[in-house]
């Protein structure tokens, strides 16, 4: 069951210890830094948390989106050791999601959405130096990123689609639907749970759906103006083969996945004329692929992928 309450943020704040701990001994660095914590501040006033880890001197700028209960904080492994192996990593929580207590769960339009995006893309590549960023994306961060590319096509070198969330085999029941329908003219601002009702959906793994079932910044509800945000944004991502962006595509699938349908995925992906596409199948994990017991071929097949698609 989702835990419906307040953000209550960590202070000081506390890494992932399970994660980086982990991270550190497969990559065998003596210990990982911790991301710093900043806020960005949007166009619109709204300050959104983000995670930063910046080398000396990176190769290359990585902007990395949650998916939609998720935050930050569940894939800071795979940030540390992106950032160990030299990229520059920019991690927002969403706004309303995560760290951010203000307004959770909302969000005004796909637009404002997608200008965030374009803002994060400009914090990472003036604080960098560097004009054009990867996305990594998981989930619903995967869908974004796609939309992402789509509208920002000259600026987005890669994309790396963790279990992205593009066709979903869940949804918001009938029912909850209409009432969303009617609360868009009558209370845009009224939350809905979000369909993700079990942790087991996310992993099979004990340890982690303990963490997930406790984690206070998960995010288990959503306005119904995100919501139609999120619907609107699932025709601009299918529309990332029509759009003006090139660029290599990682897929990254679990191949026990009961969130996302992989075929469908599979056969948008190899349908994206125009761009490098390969397809990396993990058979018997499920939806995070963060948290399997090991994370390490997932963790090596990302920044393999990332770095290859950087290659002229």
């Amino acid at each position: 069951m989702c835990v419906r309450t307040t953000a209550r943020l960590p202070e000081p704040y506390v890494p992932n210890i399970l994660f980086l701990t982990s991270a550190s001994a497969i990559y065998n660095v003596g210990g990982m830094d911790d991301p710093s914590i900043e806020n960005v501040r949007h166009s619109d006033g709204y300050e959104a948390s983000v995670r930063w880890w910046l080398p000396a001197q990176p190769r290359g700028a990585i902007l990395y989106f949650h998916g939609i209960e998720s935050h930050g904080g569940w894939y800071e492994g795979s940030g540390s050791m992106l950032a160990e192996l030299g990229w520059a990593i920019l991690m927002p929580d969403r706004r309303g999601s995560g760290r951010n207590e203000r307004e959770r769960g909302h969000a005004e339009s796909h637009h404002r959405l997608l200008s965030d995006g374009a803002e994060l893309i400009n914090a990472i590549t003036a604080r960098c130096g560097i004009a054009r960023v990867h996305l990594v994306g998981v989930s619903w961060g995967g869908k974004f990123a796609c939309a992402l590319a789509a509208t920002e096509a000259q600026r987005v070198a890669s994309l790396s689609l963790v279990a992205p969330g593009l066709f979903p085999v869940i949804d918001v029941p009938a029912g909850e639907k209409l009432r969303i329908a009617w609360e868009l003219l009558a209370d845009p601002r009224r939350a809905h749970p979000l369909p993700i009702h079990h942790t087991s959906m996310f992993t099979n793994n004990p340890l982690k759906r303990d963490f997930v079932e406790r984690d206070p910044l998960r995010l288990c509800e959503a306005t119904a103006a995100f919501l139609l945000a999120s619907r609107r944004l699932d025709r601009v991502a299918r529309s990332l083969g029509g759009s003006a962006w090139r660029g290599g595509v990682h897929a990254l699938l679990a191949g026990q996945d009961r969130i996302i349908d992989n075929a469908r995925t599979r056969e948008f992906v190899r349908g994206l004329v125009g761009s490098a596409t390969r397809i990396t199948e993990y058979a018997g994990a499920a939806h995070t692929l963060e948290f399997e017991p090991d994370p390490q071929p997932f963790w090596h097949d990302l920044a393999k992928g990332i770095k290859e698609l950087s290659s002229p």
